[in-house]
């Protein structure tokens, strides 16, 4: 079985994340790691997935998140660009990492009350990996998507 931690990004892994992609099919729903690493936001953490000790994914936190949704309050924080690296999708990576959510981004993150994200209604696999990790559907969308209606997930921490 495959084992799965997380960890905030370093120089050495930032380096790694630059060589790991997402399919053709998922870009537009992630992006590509490239594409966000070198981001200069400080409002902005990113976490590495590793399994089995590799670099396998990543994620951002996004602190400001209330700014650019208006359904998130300021204690809530977002989670965005969430992705695994095609080659090792497959492997439940994706879901073993949602089930550490909860304590890892608790530990890291102790004003926040919750995380919220969205993800596009095409996108039905990191659905349901979020739910197995804990995410609670709201029931309501998110249309502002840049490609297409959204549902929006929240993780109370």
């Amino acid at each position: 079985m495959t084992q799965v931690s997380i960890a905030p990004m370093t120089p050495a892994t930032q380096n790694a994340l630059r060589g790991i992609s997402v399919s053709a099919e998922q870009v537009n729903f992630s992006g590509q790691p490239s594409e966000v690493i070198d981001l200069d936001d400080p409002r902005i953490d990113i976490h590495v997935i590793h399994a089995d000790d590799r670099v396998a994914g990543m994620f951002r936190i996004d602190r400001a998140f209330h700014l650019h949704h208006q359904f998130a309050a300021s204690t809530i924080y977002g989670l965005r660009t969430f992705l695994v690296d095609q080659q090792l999708q497959g492997r439940g990576i994706a879901k073993a990492c949602c089930a550490q959510l909860p304590d890892y981004l608790a530990d890291h993150y102790p004003t926040a009350e919750a995380i919220m994200l969205t993800v596009n209604l095409r996108n039905p696999a990191a659905r349901r990996a979020y739910l197995a990790g804990g995410f609670i559907d709201t029931g309501a969308q998110y249309m502002d998507g840049g490609f297409g209606p959204q549902h929006i997930l929240k993780l109370a921490l």
